[in-house]
């Protein structure tokens, strides 16, 4: 099954432009043209009293202007986005430069025929067309190769992030490997004699287990799947450490086609029966108590800890700061992880906007 999110189909390279149909991208634009035409109103030098009309006629300019260019770069982005990086930047400059240019000429010929309506000079539009015109298109092919560099840099950055990301996964699912396997195939030894059908269920789970842990052909799956992976390994451990383990499960108003990334829950539960409840002689309880609040999904997991655990705990970080940044790169600026460590229990809050998989945005719940 292919990644979620993956690039375009057509195997270009050139997904860094951003979607100029939507907001963001619109918003980021019409920053940019007035913040520059502050500063070729300064540029002017122009009189206190003429300062404030130089910048209402530039920007209302600058503001149709760059509307119009993020138009023309949201019905071209499908065709960029097939082609490589350096040729879709000449491309899409060309065409931030011709946009610029028949704006201008819109603009002047619009002001000489306003004028000769008039049959007077008006300052509102420009006199001389080669000054007006040659400038603009220079400003908009300096202002928009710098702002496609941004755009660049800023999506190898994001990138490179997740590659990070990949590869502290892939990291994360190679540490669950090795003692879980000794441990777990001990205790299916322990069984093979005494409960045969149990040892069989508990094969079965460990190859489901490590089906899902060590594929690496879909970096999001949905919160019924990920719950399933985590339910497998609370099998497996409840084998070895018996009526010490309890998990209660109270993920009722989950909805389970939520998108989350795949992983996000089991490494949690893994480190709550560690470091919580596998060094308590008589065990103990973990929760795992999931909601709706609003568009968020609020996942909490906590378990009881002892001081020796907390010690060990407080070296132990790479599951957290890896699923920490794994949401932010699903979900940026709208997913937390909070962690709060109190006297006798440790519970760790995630929480992210409920997504859910196109076709079944009308899922029900658990």
């Amino acid at each position: 099954m292919s990644e979620r999110g993956a690039a375009p189909a057509g195997g270009g390279q050139s997904a860094y432009l951003p979607d100029f149909c939507r907001a963001p991208a619109v918003l980021t634009l019409v920053l940019v043209a007035v913040l520059l035409a502050v500063v070729l109103a300064l540029a002017r030098h122009a009189a206190r009293g003429e300062f404030w009309i130089e910048l209402a006629r530039t920007s209302v300019y600058l503001l149709w202007t760059g509307l119009l260019c993020a138009a023309v770069l949201c019905r071209s982005r499908p065709w960029l986005a097939r082609r490589s990086p350096a040729e879709s930047a000449a491309v899409a400059l060309v065409l931030i430069v011709l946009t610029v240019g028949l704006v201008s000429e819109g603009v002047y010929w619009f002001g000489r025929w306003w004028e000769g309506r008039l049959g007077v000079p008006s300052g509102l539009f420009p006199s001389r067309h080669w000054a007006f015109l040659l400038p603009n298109l220079g400003i908009a092919a300096i202002t928009g190769a710098l702002t496609l560099r941004y755009f660049y840099v800023a999506h190898e950055w994001k990138r490179s992030i997740e590659l990070e990301a990949r590869s502290r996964i892939r990291a994360l699912q190679a540490r669950i490997r090795p003692h879980f396997l000794f441990n777990s195939l001990n205790t299916i030894a322990s069984l093979t004699r005494s409960a045969p059908e149990r040892a069989e269920e508990a094969i079965e789970d460990l190859a489901d287990l490590f089906r899902v842990s060590l594929s690496e052909s879909r970096a999001r799956i949905t919160l019924r799947e990920e719950l399933e992976v985590a339910r497998l390994y609370q099998r497996m451990e409840q084998l070895r450490l018996g009526d010490r383990l309890q998990v209660r499960w109270r993920v009722g108003e989950l909805p389970p086609q939520a998108i989350v990334p795949s992983l996000l829950l089991q490494p949690l539960l893994e480190n709550a029966i560690g470091h919580g409840i596998e060094p308590l002689p008589e065990g103990g309880v973990v929760t795992v108590d999931g909601r709706l609040e609003g568009d968020d999904v609020v996942v909490v997991i906590a378990n009881p800890i002892s001081e020796t655990a907390r010690a060990v705990r407080s070296g132990n970080r790479m599951a957290l700061d890896n699923i920490r940044q794994r949401l932010e790169l699903a979900f940026p600026g709208r997913a937390s992880v909070e962690v709060a460590d109190g006297d006798a229990l440790y519970k760790v809050t995630l929480r992210f906007p409920a997504v859910l998989e196109p076709a079944s945005a009308a899922g029900g719940r658990w």
